[in-house]
């Protein structure tokens, strides 16, 4: 442990200092952590609705809600509609302020940049397109998918625009009588113009590539070259890879990648519940390595990265006052595999410090469930899908039929994520000139 502690404060510590203080990472870490509260109300309401008024929830089944409130699904579409204005459109907040804070840095007007860069990106979004003679705008990338996009026009405006309201050749000059807000207006107009026009510009070229514009471009580039990953340990591997280094840097990894996932391992997942459903045994299903098998059920505690080992960690490790807050706030999410306030409020998105173990510790762990389902056979494979807000112990236990050994290695995997964790958060705390 001090000779990891002793290598990162040498190497990583360093540099995450200086990246700290990078203006345009500054930005994206201050943005995320402003949508925090937004962010962490819609995760307990996610988790509320899931747990308590889903039929799925094996809460629900265990207590045999459904008998008692045969409505739960009339009060569970009482709070859906909280998504809407939080998480599923937080590109959009994420484009304002990234913006905002970057022109705020320049002294410039950092509420005329904010909006302006809302513009671009919704000039650079996808088209309507006609359906049942309505237009419709897609809500695929307003949400976490968009973020990527939504980072770097925050980062691209907020620069540039900022820059250009500083030449005094753009800026129109309106008499001392006009009203300031007016005046303020008019200032700044020539600089928005030049930005939106070399957005439209931007937008129409990359219209005659992908014609769902510069996300649809991303979203397809991402996913084109994984397409012929296989079934097995390493194409589960390479994937859990790719989700944690995706959220690293904004892209919701999950929702990315979930059409390559189900391209693969949907198949894999429906014949081995047949296979049960015919009376055979979890440890004979054909399909051991599959995505459902390995990631969700050995390297999803808490969500993507086994944050809940994260959470643990900062408990036992941290001295900082922020971390901790954070950790407080998200260990009942976190329980429920709900991990926005963590990813976005810590954050994890941007963080040189501990984007490392967020990627290495789902791969640890899905190693620890093959080993221990293929390689050692010391439990039976956890084939029986359940719904993904059980916890990450509960479900590797009924997940195998009720099988001991399952809830062991669970308690297993979870210790892993916490070792892993430790010296990170350790780092994190003396990168802050923290005394540990």
């Amino acid at each position: 442990m001090e000779k990891m502690n002793s290598f990162l404060d040498r190497t990583l510590v360093p540099l995450a200092t200086k990246l700290n203080n990078q203006r345009h990472v500054a930005a994206v870490r201050d943005a995320f952590m402003l949508i925090f509260p937004l962010t962490i109300a819609s995760s307990i309401v996610i988790l509320v609705n899931n747990l308590l008024f889903s039929h799925d929830s094996f809460i629900v089944q265990l207590f045999g809600l459904s008998k008692i409130f045969p409505n739960l699904d009339t009060a569970q579409k009482v709070l859906t509609p909280v998504a809407n204005g939080t998480i599923n459109i937080m590109s959009i907040f994420i484009t304002f302020l990234v913006a905002q804070i970057l022109a705020k840095h320049f002294k410039a007007d950092d509420t005329l940049v904010g909006l302006t860069s809302v513009a671009v990106f919704m000039i650079l979004y996808p088209s309507p397109f006609s359906a049942n003679d309505m237009n419709v705008l897609s809500t695929q990338y307003l949400g976490a998918q968009g973020l990527f996009v939504a980072i770097i026009v925050g980062c691209l405006v907020g620069e540039f625009l900022s820059k250009l309201f500083q030449f005094k050749k753009l800026q129109i000059k309106m008499p001392d009588m006009v009203p300031p807000a007016v005046s303020r207006s008019f200032s700044g107009m020539l600089p928005i113009v030049i930005v939106v026009a070399v957005a439209a510009i931007f937008s129409f070229l990359i219209s005659m590539v992908a014609p769902g514009g510069i996300n649809e471009l991303i979203y397809k580039s991402l996913q084109a070259p994984l397409r012929d990953l296989g079934g097995n340990v390493f194409g589960v591997l390479i994937l859990a890879f790719l989700q944690t280094l995706l959220f690293s840097v904004g892209i919701h990894g999950p929702n990315t990648l979930n059409a390559v996932r189900s391209a693969i391992f949907t198949e894999q997942d429906l014949a081995n519940l047949e296979f049960i459903n015919n009376g055979g045994s979890l440890w004979d299903v054909p399909y051991k390595e599959t995505w459902g098998v390995l990631n969700d059920m050995f390297a999803n505690m808490g969500g993507t990265g086994m944050t809940l080992g994260l959470i643990i960690a900062i408990f036992i490790a941290s001295k900082r006052a922020d971390q901790r807050e954070v950790a407080k706030m998200s260990l009942v999410p976190g329980i429920f595999q709900i991990n926005e306030p963590m990813i976005f409020g810590l954050p994890i998105v941007l963080n040189p410090i501990l984007i490392i173990p967020f990627i290495i510790t789902p791969m640890a762990n899905i190693l620890v469930g093959y080993f221990a389902t293929v390689v050692f056979k010391i439990m039976p494979t956890p084939a029986i899908g359940v719904p993904w807000t059980t916890p990450g112990i509960i479900n590797l236990f009924l997940g195998t039929g009720g099988n001991i050994m399952g809830a062991v290695v669970g308690v297993v995997c979870l210790a892993v994520s916490v070792l892993i964790y430790l010296p990170f958060v350790i780092a994190s705390n003396r990168a802050q000139k923290i005394e540990i």
